[in-house]
């Protein structure tokens, strides 16, 4: 699978990855972290919609730990796979 089926698997991760970083940063900004960093001179607005805002956020947050327990468990398969290829060879 060194040819082209890795090439565009890499590519898909990548672009998803980077649709993801674009959606978090573009994410509303929670009320604690607002609270805080509104005293350093930064100033966070929140939208009308309170609910919606709420609700993305926390799908986001959901996301984000779903894509980072999936890539443990990746990292984890890969270490194992290639520890197996190394004993066999």
């Amino acid at each position: 699978m060194r040819g082209w089926k890795s090439k565009i698997i890499l590519m898909l991760i990548v672009y998803f990855l980077g649709f993801a970083t674009g959606i978090y940063m573009l994410a509303p900004v929670p009320e604690e972290y607002a609270a805080a960093s509104a005293g350093q001179g930064q100033s966070y607005h929140l939208p009308n919609s309170q609910e919606f805002v709420k609700s993305f956020n926390l799908g986001m947050h959901k996301c984000i730990d779903f894509i980072k327990d999936i890539s443990i468990r990746t990292g984890t398969y890969v270490k194992q796979k290639y520890q197996e290829r190394q004993t066999s060879s």
